[in-house]
């Protein structure tokens, strides 16, 4: 009977050590819906965002990103616009990555007049080429194409998404390797780019701006964005910079917090070591856009730096990206430099 006892409490150990993530909600889980153009990513049983790739955004995006809570993080307009939000930058969806100067061709701006621009370049979803859930980490693997207005492929893209359950939240790694398939590639300077999240309304920083929000019939209505209802969105940089004063400086991470009712936030972008232009410079806007562009030397500088950078043909540049998104509390500098230095020795 001892042995017996024993044996069943052995048992009953292994499997709450083997399954403890699926007990807590750390399980990482893919459900395909590509006929929805999308793949749905959860953690713990819950939507956390969606890989999609929707004609009429001419790039795939993460979108929408939620908290591990349910709360909405990303701005909803244009796809699913909210009563107070504001309706600017139509193009700027979700959680993203291009550049608004490639042979000069615009891929950043594409759709920003609502229809896809005639110096617009796209990239193009092709593939999902691995897809794999799991306790600790989820990897989803896919394939595009940077196509100019013609249709002509610059660049091929591979990019390996890895969601890793955190404790109050997650991380998303995002790995992208561009090779040029349409002799070399230039991609001047330009502010407009690169890594990019459009947060919620509520994330935004305090402002000063006139700037008509949607009202309930999803109109621009009468309440305007100086009112700074909701608003509680603050950055700060690695560098101990604050506010929209982090605009145009670099930095080795970005933090952004804000309280979505009574969930305190923190979002952060974290840069790493191997990428072009380590640290980056930071095109983060007090009216949401929460960019890191390792491209744009000229214009943070007013022209005393200048990058302009290329790809050979042939060759392949590949940039890396960490996103943590943490529900209940701010994380201090501390924290994020350890989160930052896991990934610089994890790629």
């Amino acid at each position: 009977m001892y042995k017996k006892s024993f044996s069943i409490v052995f048992l009953l150990i292994y499997w709450l050590i083997d399954c403890g993530s699926d007990i807590y909600g750390q399980k990482v889980v893919f459900i395909d819906k590509s006929s929805e153009q999308k793949i749905d990513v959860l953690i713990g049983g819950k939507l956390i965002t969606s890989y999609f790739w929707p004609e009429n955004v001419y790039k795939p995006v993460l979108y929408p990103v939620y908290t591990t809570t349910g709360t909405e993080i990303t701005r909803g307009f244009p796809l699913r616009p909210r009563a107070g939000e504001r309706n600017d930058h139509i193009h700027q969806v979700g959680i993203w990555l291009n550049y608004g100067n490639v042979n000069g061709f615009d891929f950043w701006g594409n759709g920003s007049t609502g229809k896809k621009s005639p110096n617009g370049g796209e990239v193009k979803h092709l593939a999902i080429d691995k897809m794999k859930g799991g306790k600790k980490e989820g990897l989803l693997a896919i394939s595009a194409a940077w196509l100019d207005p013609s249709g002509k492929e610059l660049m091929t893209e591979k990019t390996e998404y890895h969601f890793i359950p955190k404790e109050s939240g997650y991380i998303i790694d995002r790995i992208t390797s561009l090779t040029a398939t349409g002799g070399t590639i230039a991609m001047k300077d330009t502010k407009e780019g690169m890594f990019a999240i459009r947060v919620a309304r509520q994330l935004e920083l305090p402002s000063k701006e006139n700037a008509a929000l949607l009202d309930a019939s999803l109109k621009p209505g009468t309440e305007r964005a100086s009112e700074n209802r909701g608003v509680t969105g603050n950055y700060l940089s690695s560098e101990g910079v604050t506010g929209e004063a982090v605009w145009s400086t670099r930095a080795k991470w970005m933090e952004l917090t804000g309280a979505i009712g009574n969930e305190n936030i923190s979002v952060v972008i974290c840069d790493h070591p191997k990428n072009p232009g380590y640290p980056t410079y930071w095109h983060a806007r007090g009216y949401g856009l929460f960019s890191a562009n390792p491209l744009g030397a000229s214009d943070f500088t007013q022209g005393k730096q200048v990058m302009n950078f290329s790809v050979q043909a042939g060759q392949t540049v590949t940039f890396r990206y960490r996103v943590v998104v943490i529900s209940g509390k701010f994380l201090n500098p501390d924290e994020i430099n350890a989160l930052a230095k896991d990934f610089e020795t994890r790629y």
